[in-house]
Parts: C-alpha cells; sequence; structure tokens
C-alpha cells in the first residue's frame, strides 16, 4: 500500500460535515522520499451503510478547496438533498498532485499521479469514513484538466469505477497547452497512457456509463464536439449535452447538478 500516514482536521474546527486531510504517499514521490497530498470531504459523517462516493477533480490552478470555495458544490449538493430529494454521497475533493499549473492526473517518472487518485484517495476516505467501504460505489466527476482526468482514469480503470460525468474537458493531453504556462514536458508518459480514446477502446465492454458537457462559448467546446463524434464512431455509448456558458465557475455550479442528479438516478435503479 502506497499510504504511509494520513493526518486529519479535528471536527471540533473544521467547518460543518467537512473534514480536511493531508495523505502522505509513495505514489507522489518514491519510497525514500514520499510526498504529501491534501483532501478535502464533505457530508464526512454519513447515516448510510455504503454511501457512494464521489470523487471531484479540480482544474489547473487550483487544489482540493477549488470545488467547494470556488464552486460551491456543497451548496448545490445541499439544495439538491433538501429540496428535490437528491440521495446521499460522500464529496470527495483532492488534490491532482500539485505540480506545476497541473499534474493532468497522469502517471509520470515523478510521481503515479492517477494512483494517487484510484488507490490512495479511495483507500483514504474508506479509512476514514464511516459508512464508506469497498463496497460504495465510486463515481467520478471532474471540469477542464479535471475532466481529462476523471475519463481517461474511468476508462483506464474501468471496473473500478460506477459512473463519470465530466464538465468543460480537456479532451487529451495536448489540450492542457492552452492553460499551463510551463508547456508539456512534465507529462512525460507514453500517448498510449494519455489517450482517452485508447483506453476506450481498450476496455470497451466494461465502460462506466458516462456523460460530458461544455458551454457553446467554451474555449475548448470544438475539442469537446470531437470527442463525441469521435466516441459516436466507435459506437460508445455516452451522452454529450451543450449548454449556454463559458470555460468559468459560473458554469460549473450550474452545470454540476446534471453530474449529482445523473448519480443519483443511476444508484436508484
Amino acid at each position: 500500500m502506497a499510504i504511509i500516514r494520513i493526518e486529519q482536521s479535528n471536527p471540533e474546527y473544521a467547518p460543518p460535515k467537512t473534514r480536511f486531510m493531508t495523505i502522505t504517499s509513495t505514489c507522489l514521490g518514491g519510497k525514500a522520499i514520499p510526498g504529501r497530498g491534501d483532501v478535502t470531504i464533505y457530508n464526512c459523517n454519513p447515516a448510510a451503510p455504503q454511501t457512494p462516493i464521489i470523487i471531484l477533480l479540480h482544474g489547473v490552478y487550483g487544489s482540493h478547496w477549488a470545488w467547494m470555495y470556488s464552486g460551491g458544490v456543497h451548496q448545490v449538493y445541499e439544495r439538491l438533498r433538501e429540496q428535490e430529494g437528491l440521495g446521499e454521497f460522500v464529496l470527495v475533493m483532492p488534490s491532482d498532485g500539485l505540480i506545476g499549473d497541473g499534474s493532468g492526473y497522469l502517471p509520470t517518472p515523478l510521481a503515479d499521479y492517477d494512483r494517487w487518485i484510484m488507490e490512495d484517495v479511495v483507500e483514504a476516505t474508506r479509512r476514514s469514513v464511516d459508512n464508506v467501504d469497498k463496497h460504495s460505489p465510486v463515481y467520478l466527476c471532474g471540469l477542464s484538466m479535471g475532466g481529462y482526468g476523471c475519463l481517461r482514469m474511468g476508462f483506464k480503470y474501468a471496473t473500478q469505477v460506477s459512473a463519470i460525468s465530466v464538465h468543460s474537458a480537456c479532451t487529451n493531453k495536448s489540450d492542457l497547452e492552452k492553460f499551463v504556462g510551463h508547456g508539456l514536458s512534465i507529462y512525460n508518459c507514453s500517448d498510449a497512457e494519455a489517450d482517452i480514446l485508447a483506453w476506450a477502446s481498450r476496455h470497451r465492454t466494461q465502460l462506466p456509463p458516462f456523460r460530458f458537457d461544455c458551454g457553446e462559448s467554451d474555449a475548448l467546446f470544438e475539442e469537446n464536439l470531437t470527442l463525441h463524434k469521435a466516441m459516436m464512431q466507435l459506437d460508445i455509448p455516452h451522452s454529450f449535452e451543450v449548454f449556454p456558458g463559458e470555460h468559468s465557475w459560473e458554469y460549473w455550479h450550474l452545470q454540476v447538478a446534471d453530474s449529482l442528479w445523473f448519480f443519483h438516478q443511476l444508484r436508484s435503479h
């Protein structure tokens, strides 16, 4: 196991329903000098056994706090719970590994950023949150770079993921160049490893349900439309939706409700 230590916030001082964790792991460094990553958890004391978890991945420049304190996802979650009967979930929001402007959630010689998410973050949540265990479904949701991470890792680890929903996704490694200021050299992994469609094709019989959306004024709209067309050509079932909006927190704050409902409907059936 790559996890060495889990440090948790004191519930007496943390915001309501919120827990902060710092995880020391060899995935974020190595055995000689392991690294640390931060995670924010909302609804950290769920009532239902085997409560599903939603891993929310942030975009470039951000970190574990972004989905709550830039996007207000916890407010959207509470509104849908109170007013519209959304089921119970644990919202798990990890940092990406914090290299450069963003790790891309890729495995590189520097650190294994996808194992950090798919192994360490999941395992730490199971250890730390009551009523989350190995039978709890794992859903992936992300925006921009986080959307790319969700699609790539969700297809790579297809049997470990129950569903995927992403917004304004980067659709390949080269899309990251629109946002990062340091070029693509830090994303030092094979083209096949980084290729969403390659993983989708390899595991096409095992893919979880997935959807993605993009604002019609988004800088990544054409890339998302191209991905949708490629999925159709490969006859891979999915849903792609277009809404008014740009590459912004205003858009993601609105559209994350679609992700929560998507997971709720799958869970209900």
